[in-house]
């Protein structure tokens, strides 16, 4: 949930302060960034004992891993109800595997192959009725679709994957620079989830990049890797494209009328005019004990879409009929979700599910994700289109916007789908449909 990071003031103020020392100067690393420092945590044992444990934890999780620890930090370890299970899939395991029923995610081992969406299709008359059904009935049943043939070259996606691996190997010291305490950062370096507000610290550490107005932002962006604000860039704009055709399908299938974006008309003209886009860069280091935590806790996103690029090292597990079920990743594809935006505007008919992620003891996983949505000062409701009391569909949900989400978490812990559920109205008719 990207916008949860995006308002989170202390998380960024703690993270700019643990890079420096107690003179407020920026503590300096060494190349490679392991082993090197009087904060080197070799072993999360002796770090519990040391003045030194919390600055490192605020180094984030790849410090830790490259530091050698064979055990959870406990601030990493969930209760045991919030635990993901003792089994859990080799990170070299192949998805066949998994099928097989070796290993696998929470609920013994569960697995599914979400519902994949052709673009190809969808761009061909004769077949995009179907690719819409497709579409319509992945948003109302999983809340999550794989999108194949989307037209993203090897350099585009490719390039993203590899250059995201290249800034987290990059020295410590060039990474926390990007650490911020102003929380509209068009940038900002972190771990965990809401770190300042986490009970339990995840194993993740991210880059955040603002992407809208592009041209505005991006001068912003780190300065290395070299090549990351060019294939930041190029990646940038073609996930807002793919947002752009997947959204107008979705707004089609739901039967909602649009002009054409050039044209200027409903939603649509709306977000080629202007738009909320956040890229998130995440990072999962291998874990020495992962059946102890998570990479992500289950949450649900914000905005309208949710668009994750990730590399072969699988993850990613998705709410269903009560279990949780590990994604197989379909190679090439990008594995999109309905945000809670879209669920209100959609009155309830596509459904913003919970999502987390688990991690693994051998292998690091790299994913993208890319947050879609209309700007943050625009009020979003239900679709009139998609409301009807006589014909037993009413209105479900109340209008929201930025600030009511922030001064919901000034006041809740900010955890699952507890936003979302605090939108539904809990009138007669509407419980009866939800």
């Amino acid at each position: 949930m990207a916008i949860v990071d995006l308002a989170n003031a202390q998380l960024q103020q703690a993270a700019a302060a643990a890079k420096k020392d107690d003179g407020g100067h920026e503590v300096e690393e060494a190349a490679g960034d392991t082993n090197t420092t009087g904060m080197s945590c070799k072993r999360s044992e002796q770090l519990e004992s040391s003045s030194d444990y919390g600055a490192c934890l605020m180094k984030g999780v790849r410090h830790l891993s490259d530091s050698g620890i064979t055990r959870l930090p406990d601030r990493y370890v969930l209760p045991a109800s919030d635990r993901p299970g003792a089994n859990v899939l080799a990170a070299s395991s192949t998805a066949a595997e998994g099928a097989a029923g070796v290993g696998g995610g929470g609920g013994g081992g569960s697995r599914v192959k979400l519902p994949v969406v052709d673009l190809a299709g969808l761009r061909d008359p004769s077949q995009r009725a179907a690719v819409l059904a497709t579409l319509d009935a992945a948003c109302s049943e999983y809340g999550f679709f794989q999108v194949v043939n989307h037209g993203f070259g090897s350099d585009v996606s490719g390039g993203m994957l590899d250059m995201a691996r290249r800034f987290f190997e990059l020295p410590l010291a060039e990474r926390a620079r990007h650490m911020s305490a102003d929380v509209r950062a068009p940038v900002r370096y972190g771990t965990s989830f809401n770190q300042a507000k986490d009970a339990v610290l995840y194993w993740r550490d991210f880059l955040k990049l603002v992407c809208q107005p592009l041209r505005e932002v991006a001068p912003y962006w780190p300065q290395q890797p070299a090549d990351l604000r060019d294939v930041a860039t190029r990646y940038a704009t073609a996930s807002h494209a793919l947002f752009m055709e997947i959204m107008a399908a979705a707004l089609e299938a739901l039967g909602i009328p649009q002009q054409t974006a050039t044209g200027g008309g409903g939603v649509l003209g709306e977000l080629a005019a202007a738009s909320s886009h956040m890229t998130t860069v995440n990072c999962y280091p291998a874990c020495p004990q992962p059946d102890l935590t998570l990479g992500m806790p289950p949450h649900s996103d914000y905005g309208l879409f949710t668009f994750v690029l990730q590399d072969h090292v699988e993850g990613l597990q998705v709410m269903h009929d009560g279990r949780w079920l590990t994604v197989d990743p379909v190679p090439g594809s990008f594995v999109v979700n309905v945000g809670d935006h879209l669920e209100i505007y959609s009155n309830g008919r596509y459904k913003s599910v919970l999502h987390r992620v688990r991690v693994n003891s051998t292998r690091p996983r790299i994913s993208v994700a890319s947050f879609h949505s209309l700007p943050a000062e625009r009020v979003i409701g239900p679709a009139p289109e998609l409301v009807d009391e006589q014909a037993g569909n009413p209105r479900r949900y109340m209008d929201t916007d930025f600030a009511t989400f922030l001064a919901y978490l000034a006041s809740a812990d900010g955890k699952n789908k507890t936003f979302l559920q605090s939108r539904k109205l809990r009138t007669p008719a509407a419980a009866a449909c939800l």
